[in-house]
């Protein structure tokens, strides 16, 4: 993903990277969403925040994105930002 990308580029250009993230994401682009999502989960260039990992993961399942909804499963299956919730998980599997 664009965020693990960015954890090897300099400083300024990794923000860059990341802000364009954002900004996609921001626009209901599924793949910046899970992307970004991702970036928070291990906090690669972000501050890391499951929450904000989960909230990204899931605009991009509502729109089908299959690695978003497998991210987010994982998330309920170890109850990283959302409540922990098998039932949930195995539905998002």
């Amino acid at each position: 993903p664009e965020c693990l990308r960015a954890s090897s580029l300099p400083g300024a250009m990794a923000d860059v990277m990341v802000n364009e993230l954002r900004r996609k994401a921001d626009q209901g682009d599924a793949e910046a969403q899970c992307a970004l999502g991702l970036c928070y989960s291990v906090g690669h260039n972000v501050p890391q925040d499951y929450a904000e990992a989960a909230a990204l993961w899931r605009r991009a399942a509502d729109q089908g994105h299959l690695d978003a909804q497998f991210c987010l499963g994982l998330a309920y299956r170890e109850g990283k930002g959302v409540p922990q919730d098998d039932r949930e998980a195995a539905r998002l599997f």
